[in-house]
């Protein structure tokens, strides 16, 4: 299947819920799924091979544990009721989530072992679980609950739940390394759909700022526009870095360089990806741009051309290319990076105002932020400054 030729186990990438199951040991026919949403996800010849382990011995009840059966990937949390009310004294079950085999799942565990908890209490309530089969509105119940959890998670990365006298939420928490620091001169693009971003998930400062997230302006003028202090931008900013859900790309300029990486093979290999591009780099959705003049633009980035050099070579709007779009696709797919300019002074016979800023640390983009300057003026002021070059890296 052309994801799975894509992704493979292990590679870190998310995938949504496939399916939703609930197995049971019965006192006589043995383990058998008793509600699955959608249907025949998990076939029975798929649930017999693995079965033992998604009811296992007593060792493994109330652990998390992720089974891989062909190309899906089982995750479940085995529960065991004791009560003489039930069959051999114990009612057994397993709320599972389906994914594909490559998807990264550790993020969803808490949430699989909160859900088992929730229909526990709901069992020991109302024999909720174990009546369905006998009791046709507790099937139906059921049904919606889960249609519900797969909808949401998949949606909104959340859900909420309400039966009976009990509420529970569900959130999808990332589990990942510390995000990049966010700085004045980052641009933050969105990964994720708007459609995400609901209202009632967010804090205040977050929903004052989503509105100009647009993929040009960089955190200072987001600040400034939403009337935000600029260290709350940032920090609210970083919190959605780390959600997976904003990504932070370069300041784009005429004036920027960028240089292709060795990743720009997988434009010419992978189909999918290079159809992905094509869709988001095209000036509009009537006409979609050749592979051919996309791949020769990323191609012909490198040091000593800039932007403007590459729209002057190349008829980008003929091409159906948007260069905005371009570069921000290649960014963030790794295809090409930013070659970045910081000032430095080779000769500290004179000061001039702007000389303490030129330590070799900082970026164009970066002094242009702090000292209110616009690019060209501050490449200008280097070009004719003696005592000042550029290092490119």
């Amino acid at each position: 299947m052309e994801k799975n030729s894509r992704y493979f186990e292990g590679c870190g990438r998310e995938g949504p819920i496939n399916c939703i199951f609930l197995t049971e040991f019965h006192h006589t026919a043995g383990p058998k799924i008793t509600c699955q949403v959608p249907e025949d996800v998990i076939a029975k010849d798929k649930f017999e091979a693995v079965s033992v382990y998604i009811i296992p011995k007593a060792q493994l009840q109330r652990s998390t544990l992720t089974i891989t059966v062909r190309d899906l990937k089982i995750l479940g949390f085995p529960v065991r009721i004791d009560n003489k009310k039930y069959a051999r004294n114990a009612f057994y079950f397993n709320l599972c989530f389906v994914f594909d085999v490559w998807a990264r799942t550790v993020q969803y565990e808490p949430l699989v072992k909160k859900l088992s908890d929730y229909l526990t209490a709901m069992e020991m309530e109302s024999n909720f679980l174990s009546q369905q089969e006998q009791n046709s509105k507790n099937r139906e119940c059921l049904v919606t609950l889960l249609y519900q959890v797969l909808h949401d998670l998949n949606s909104y990365k959340m859900c909420t739940l309400s039966g009976g006298t009990m509420t529970t939420h569900l959130k999808v928490v990332r589990v990942c390394s510390d995000p990049i620091q966010v700085l004045d001169h980052h641009v933050p693009v969105f990964l994720e759909t708007n459609a995400l971003f609901r209202s009632d998930q967010w804090d205040l400062t977050t929903q004052q700022v989503l509105p100009y997230i647009d993929g040009t302006n960089h955190v200072a003028k987001i600040a400034s526009e939403a009337d935000v202090e600029n260290n709350l931008v940032k920090s609210c900013l970083q919190n959605l870095v780390y959600y997976g859900l904003v990504s932070m790309v370069p300041i784009f300029q005429y004036s920027n360089m960028y240089t292709a990486t060795p990743k720009l093979r997988r434009l010419a290999l992978d189909k999918r990806l290079h159809e992905e591009c094509l869709r988001s780099v095209a000036k509009s959705g009537r006409q979609l741009p050749y592979l051919r003049d996309v791949f020769r633009l990323y191609a012909s980035m490198t040091h000593g051309v800039t932007m403007s050099d590459l729209c002057a070579r190349y008829n980008l709007a003929q091409l159906h290319v948007d260069e905005r779009k371009l570069v921000q696709f290649g960014v963030l797919e790794g295809l090409i990076r930013r070659v970045e300019r910081f000032p430095v002074l080779v000769t500290e016979s004179c000061q001039g105002p702007l000389h303490p800023h030129f330590t070799g640390l900082h970026s164009v983009d970066e002094l242009c932020c702090v000292l209110g300057l616009k690019a060209q003026n501050l490449l200008d002021q280097v070009d004719r400054d003696p005592a000042a070059v550029f290092i490119w890296k």
